[in-house]
């Protein structure tokens, strides 16, 4: 995997992101619903550093619906701030893949999360992960 910054726990600097104006709420600060977009960005990241792109998998009618998520506010981003984000995966078992994730701020944590994924065919019914994708998946949860 090509380098990143590596954070306790085993997540990844999956990218940076500077916070727009249409990221934020009445009050100047992000809304709470924008963190799962950052999520998402270093979900998608992080598997594109490992060698494995979004689209390829939908390509070959592979999707990765989420199933559960998660996040813990702890303090706020507000606009113009350059977010880290964060990414790692914590678990994949048969047909599912969890990822972790925080979020933070000149090394202030802003906040962490989770989601979980069941890797789907075209239908949405659960299929196992091709095996060359399951084996990179593991690399990034041992950290290599």
């Amino acid at each position: 995997m090509p380098e990143a910054l590596e954070m306790p726990g085993g997540l990844l600097l999956a990218s940076k992101r500077r916070v727009i104006f249409g990221d934020t709420d009445a009050m100047g600060i992000v809304y709470y619903g924008n963190y799962f977009r950052y999520f998402e960005i270093g979900r998608v990241e992080l598997l594109r550093k490992a060698g494995i792109r979004y689209r390829d998998l939908t390509d070959r009618g592979i999707h990765l619906p989420v199933i559960e998520s998660w996040c813990r506010y702890i303090s706020p981003a507000r606009y113009d701030d350059e977010l880290s984000i964060f990414a790692g995966i914590e678990e994949v078992r048969g047909a599912r893949l969890k990822f972790r994730y925080l979020i933070s701020r000149d090394g202030e944590k802003l906040a962490e999360g989770y989601t979980e994924h069941a890797f789907t065919n075209a239908e949405g019914r659960p299929v196992k992960p091709p095996a060359e994708v399951k084996e990179k998946l593991q690399e990034i949860s041992r950290g290599q």
